[in-house]
């Protein structure tokens, strides 16, 4: 069973949202979770909330009155480190990629289950509460990765990579549980000359799949976020 990530504190989250019934129901739903809120209906309100002081966690609404999301999303990343989840109706694929690539941590359309959001919830905290300590080595279900030694085993078998396999995967290890998109994937693993180049990312995510999965056919390491990019499962 999921926990929720030990802080010193009950995790205090910033809702961003004009619109009341769903803050209510997220305040109800959250408070019963042990988190603490603060909310917010309008673009200003929130940016000014968001500072004193910092939120653990920011859940963003791109249809704001005020102003677009997409623009306080740029704006918070200017200053503000911790996960932000954008919650918007918005469900279009150009979207997302454009909340993802300039920096929310994942991307909640309405309606949306609490049960789900939670589970996004959770994944970032304990993302964002890793953020910081170099592990030399860690261990996600069968698989292993030796950071120190660059080796890779499953199920106590080692694995052989290519150097763009390896940095690959440790790229997806590193942001675990979060949507990474084509082109952020692309501009970290082969630079930004070449972020527009899908087809590089298809290929080695394939070869990926074929060493490191049971069953590269229903992967549970490498997800598909369609359209959008991919997300490795850290649990």
């Amino acid at each position: 069973m999921e926990t929720m990530v030990r802080f010193m504190h009950d995790p205090l989250v910033l809702i961003i949202e004009d619109e009341a019934p769903i803050r209510k129901m997220l305040r109800a739903s959250l408070t019963s979770e042990g988190y603490r809120i603060q909310e917010a209906s309008s673009a200003a309100e929130g940016l000014k909330i968001a500072t004193s002081p910092p939120p653990d966690l920011i859940l963003l609404d791109l249809g704001l009155p005020d102003r677009d999301g997409q623009e306080v999303l740029e704006q918070l990343r200017e200053w503000y480190t911790s996960p932000i989840i954008i919650l918007s109706a918005r469900d279009q694929e150009s979207q997302k990629i454009k909340a993802l690539d300039h920096g929310a941590d994942d991307y909640v359309t309405k309606p949306f289950s609490m049960g789900e959001l939670l589970a996004r919830m959770r994944t970032a905290l304990r993302h964002s509460h890793r953020t910081g300590t170099e592990a030399t080595a860690t261990t996600i279900g069968d698989l292993k990765v030796d950071f120190a030694s660059r080796l890779v085993y499953r199920k106590q078998e080692e694995v052989h990579l290519t150097p763009l396999e390896y940095k690959l995967l440790i790229t997806m290890i590193k942001h675990a549980g979060k949507v990474l998109t084509h082109r952020f994937l692309l501009r970290e693993v082969w630079g930004p000359q070449d972020s527009q180049e899908n087809h590089y990312l298809r290929v080695f995510v394939a070869g990926l799949r074929r060493k490191i999965e049971v069953d590269p056919a229903r992967p549970q390491y490498i997800l598909t976020e369609q359209g959008v990019g991919y997300r490795f499962r850290g649990e």
